[in-house]
């Protein structure tokens, strides 16, 4: 079993930053690939970003050059720093990972960006 907790949501002005950090405990060998996805007000859950264990990386195309996903695998945890964020952004935003063939979930995150 793997437990997800996230952390660093909030709001923030269009054009600011925010850093979300999502880490993994519980009983488990190994945590595989991580990654965010995001859920915007009435709208379907979409991937946001996702990276391997070694550190390949894949993003939506609507955060390029804005978000960076890159995780610290020694701590089990995963981080999405995202910049220069506009309004379209605001959405629950969810972690997720691999393990033993299965999938986990964390709690979601809010974020918001005001104009």
């Amino acid at each position: 079993q793997v437990q997800l907790v996230e952390s660093g949501g909030g709001l923030v002005q269009a054009g600011g930053s925010l850093r979300l950090s999502c880490a993994a405990s519980g009983n488990f060998f190994m945590i595989n690939a991580m990654g965010w996805y995001r859920q915007p007000p009435g709208k379907q859950l979409e991937l946001v970003a996702d990276i391997t264990r070694g550190g390949s990386t894949n993003y939506e195309d609507s955060v390029k050059g804005r978000f960076t996903i890159s995780r610290d695998n020694a701590k089990n945890t995963v981080y999405l720093q995202m910049s220069s964020l506009k309004p379209e952004d605001t959405a629950v935003y969810y972690c997720k990972t691999e393990s033993g063939r299965r999938f986990y979930w964390g709690q979601g995150t809010q974020v918001t960006v005001s104009s």
